[in-house]
């Protein structure tokens, strides 16, 4: 049975999830339930009904939650966090129908992501026209008044991300552009850098700067570029940087995708119209005899509850509405699924492991390596259900890197009954899911802090300050413990290696990508965050994001909490 111990879980509950005639957290899962089952056939829906139910009723499982908020109602909205989007053409006529259906889909809740590079650099000729063009910024900053507009109208807080490439003559303002506290406040933004100007940043060699092959525009030094962003992200926490080849040579649908955005959180590398559809296991409810020498995870409970995840986000595809046309028939397509977990960091304190530890990076990897393998067992068993998505190209699918990887037992699985979904595994940020059971620590993520107040804004746009004790303190001091766990450390004594090898631990069993963000001192020094960067690069990630303390955005849970808790994608 659901119990709310944090006054700030049952808050985020009426205030974001429950529907107008639930009186308990109960009667929402009853109703996601029902809803995402309906995609069954009619024989089976009780059956699934209950599964599904069962699933979230322990928060075991914490659907994304616009799956919570919207599942079984008759409202507009759409199922899905957040979507990419394309600008299709240099023009006018291409980036405001890019802006129309941006707004569409914020209106329905879902968030944006956008690569901008396709937009003429400024100072450079439009040529069919005889002006000159303003940049993309400029543009961007269209589409930041557009999701204000569109907040003022009731609709849920736009999450977008913005995109730039390493190469495009604008990068260097892009990656000033939030030195200003005013300026797209309602966008995240991430370089998308190649595995050339990596090798051009070690080589200390020149990089050209282009719009297209027939406009070079100027030559830079790409360390110097290089320290820009390193520089920015230090000063104010943007721009991450996503890997662009190491995202495309790790795509399932390599045969068919060019890859150059993402969702606003980084976890869902998508093409035009791709949707992210998620959920995460919530670990700190697998947990048998914490805080005991016999603590373990219940690997068959893991299982179970994996399986039973993978179906419904897989019902989600069914029963969602869809902003756009185009949204629709890219999802049914792919069916791409985001499978993640959260609560890792409480687990470890309840197993008595030290996050960042051998013992915690191999235990993190078991997990992930479980939930991936059945997870894909589990989209095999549905090909040969409900049969296998449009889309797949077996043979090809069978080529790519991620596959090869895989258990000769699962790919030839998949050689004999094909597969359900494209993709399988994501690792979100979960802040408000997290909230929601009870103050589970977020997403792969270290604990930030035993106690702490967290800020969040009312529909009245007042805030609000509330006490937060992490799950797994409040689970040790239920047993009348009065110091801290002997396994506790929390973000504040974690090196930035403790957070790659973290990361670097799960990724080769996910499919998408990892949200995750590198806590730094606030007095971390510069010069040893080029290591960050570059050892991220050699580890295979897909992407890095750091977050030091700083006057333009502040400290994000000791100061405000509004970010975190009415942006963040999955929520």
């Amino acid at each position: 049975m659901s119990r709310f111990h944090e006054e700030i879980s049952e808050y985020v509950w009426q205030m974001k999830y429950r529907n107008n005639h639930e009186n308990s957290i109960e009667k929402t899962w009853k109703r996601i339930a029902k809803a995402v089952a309906h995609a069954e056939k009619k024989e089976s829906r009780a059956e699934w009904q209950k599964n599904f139910y069962d699933i979230l009723e322990d928060f075991s499982f914490l659907p994304g939650g616009r799956i919570i908020a919207g599942a079984g109602l008759k409202k507009q909205v759409t199922l899905f966090n957040c979507f990419v989007m394309p600008i299709v053409e240099d023009s006018l006529h291409g980036i405001f129908d890019a802006l129309k259906e941006a707004a569409l889909t914020l209106q329905q809740g879902g968030g944006v992501g956008y690569d901008f590079s396709v937009l003429r650099p400024s100072g450079l000729p439009a040529k069919h026209v005889g002006a000159i063009a303003s940049g993309p910024i400029s543009f961007m900053r269209i589409w930041n008044a557009m999701c204000a507009t569109m907040l003022s109208t009731g609709a849920r807080r736009g999450a977008m991300m913005g995109i730039l490439r390493c190469d495009h003559p604008d990068i260097e303002a892009f990656i000033q552009a939030k030195s200003d506290p005013k300026e797209l406040r309602h966008f995240n933004l991430s370089v998308l850098v190649t595995d050339a100007f990596m090798q051009a940043v070690e080589n200390d060699d020149d990089w050209d700067l282009k719009f297209s092959s027939n406009e070079m525009v100027r030559t830079v030094k790409a360390r110097m570029l290089w320290e820009k962003i390193m520089r920015a992200a230090y000063d104010y926490a943007e721009p991450g940087v996503i890997f662009e080849d190491t995202i495309n040579r790790q795509n399932n649908l390599w045969y068919r995708e060019k890859i150059t955005a993402t969702n606003p959180c980084g976890e869902i590398p998508l093409p035009p119209y791709g949707a992210c559809n998620l959920g995460s296991l919530n670990l700190t409810q697998l947990v048998r005899d914490p805080y005991t020498e016999s603590a373990a995870i219940d690997w068959k409970k893991l299982k179970n509850t994996t399986a039973i995840a993978t179906r419904f986000l897989d019902n989600v595809i069914d029963v969602s509405r869809y902003p756009l046309k185009m949204q629709k028939q890219e999802s049914l397509g792919t069916r791409r699924i985001g499978l993640g977990m959260t609560g890792l960091a409480d687990v470890f304190v309840m197993c008595g492991l030290r996050y960042g530890e051998k013992n915690s990076l191999q235990l993190a990897s078991d997990i992930m390596k479980t939930i991936a393998e059945t997870t894909f067992e589990t989209s095999i068993a549905l090909s040969k259900e409900k049969g296998a998505f449009p889309l797949l190209q077996k043979h090809k699918y069978l080529e790519g890197y991620f596959v090869q990887q895989l258990s000769d037992d699962l790919q030839r699985g998949i050689e004999r009954d094909g597969i359900r979904n494209s993709h399988h595994n994501a690792i979100a940020p979960t802040g408000t899911i997290s909230l929601l059971a009870n103050n589970v620590s977020n997403g792969i993520e270290p604990i930030f802090s035993a106690n702490y107040e967290r800020t969040v804004r009312e529909e009245n746009g007042e805030l609000k300050k509330f006490s937060v004790t992490d799950y797994a303190l409040s689970q040790w001091r239920k047993l009348q413990k009065e110091k801290l766990p002997p396994a506790w450390v929390d973000a504040q004594s974690l090196t930035p290696m403790d957070h790659l090898a973290m990361q670097a631990a799960i990724q080769p069993y996910v499919d998408h990508a990892i949200s995750k963000t590198i806590n730094l001192s606030e007095n971390f020094p510069f010069a040893e965050l080029e290591n960050v960067y570059t050892e991220a690069f050699k580890m295979g990630l897909k992407g890095c994001t750091i977050y030091r303390p700083n006057k333009i955005t502040g400290s994000v849970l000791t100061h405000s909490d509004c970010d975190d808790l009415d942006r963040c994608c999955t929520e």
